[in-house]
């Protein structure tokens, strides 16, 4: 299998926030009205790309191994397409993550809020493969730690159930206090290592 292995350079990631390939501006359809309008185009981007993959999450795999200090996530599909929509999606994620640039998505919980308040905390290896991407996430915060956790257990939902998961989770968001990225509880603590092994949707 073919590697480039890449530590997380914020000049060139950076970059990448404002990409979207073809296939996902046509699969922006309705979510675009699930949005604000005050998003900028990066984001709108991403939403598109995020919509595409969950369309067809079942044509993704994912692993999550949660570490002691982290966690290591391999996500990956046959189709060329959703591979370079994952590479796309992981980079400029991460972009925004070690810029602490929250883009204020619908779908996102208190755990994924914490990782952008925090990003400046988190330790990021990125390790492309011919299907995908490979993410290990570390820090030395043990907050950090247990969001970077709940985050890869929620995206693992999303790969599992597609749309449903999405719904559900913009549900949860919605309830949420509007100043919740101040407020919100912290996630729960760490789990010991383990390794889940799922055939699931992105």
């Amino acid at each position: 299998m073919l590697r480039q292995r890449t530590t997380v350079p914020l000049g060139i990631l950076a970059l990448l926030v404002a990409m979207s390939s073809a296939r996902a501006q046509r699969g922006m359809g309705n979510m675009g009205s699930m949005m604000n309008m005050s998003h900028d185009s990066g984001t709108m981007a991403q939403m598109a790309i995020i919509h595409d993959l969950i369309m067809h999450h079942d044509q993704i795999t994912r692993t999550v191994t949660n570490l002691p200090d982290g966690v290591r996530t391999v996500t990956e599909s046959a189709d060329p397409a959703l591979a370079a929509e994952l590479r796309t999606h992981v980079t400029s994620s991460v972009a925004r993550v070690a810029a602490t640039d929250d883009p204020g998505m619908p779908m996102e919980s208190a755990a994924l809020r914490t990782i952008y308040r925090n990003g400046d905390k988190i330790q990021t290896v990125l390790d492309t493969t011919a299907r995908g991407i490979i993410v290990v996430q570390t820090s030395r915060d043990s907050t950090t730690v247990a969001a970077l956790q709940q985050h890869a257990s929620e995206v693992t939902d999303l790969v599992r159930d597609g749309m449903a998961a999405m719904q559900k989770a913009m549900r949860k968001t919605m309830q949420q206090p509007a100043d919740s990225t101040k407020r919100s509880t912290p996630p729960r603590p760490p789990a010991k290592p383990a390794v889940r092994n799922e055939r699931a949707r992105w």
